[in-house]
């Protein structure tokens, strides 16, 4: 993937460490926004979830999102991208 992936996190939120540690071995390269200091991306992620503040939210450059998804299943985006 030549563009960025933006992924939604906060500092508490086991599902998020599981996501990044996914990325990181597959070497995929996102940008991470933790909304617990942003309340712009806050919004946002209540924005692409229905009204809901869920973590991970994770934004690929074909413009589809995951939220909280399961490492098998992140896996499967990654590798199909």
């Amino acid at each position: 993937m030549s563009q960025s992936i933006t992924m939604y996190t906060t500092d508490w939120c086991p599902d998020c460490w599981r996501a990044k540690k996914v990325m990181d071995s597959l070497q995929v390269a996102y940008t991470e926004i933790n909304i617990s200091h942003d309340e712009e991306a806050m919004e946002a992620v209540i924005r692409l979830n229905n009204g809901y503040r869920s973590v991970p939210t994770i934004v690929f450059p074909d413009g589809s999102v995951m939220t909280e998804p399961s490492t098998s299943a992140l896996v499967q985006k990654l590798q199909a991208a």
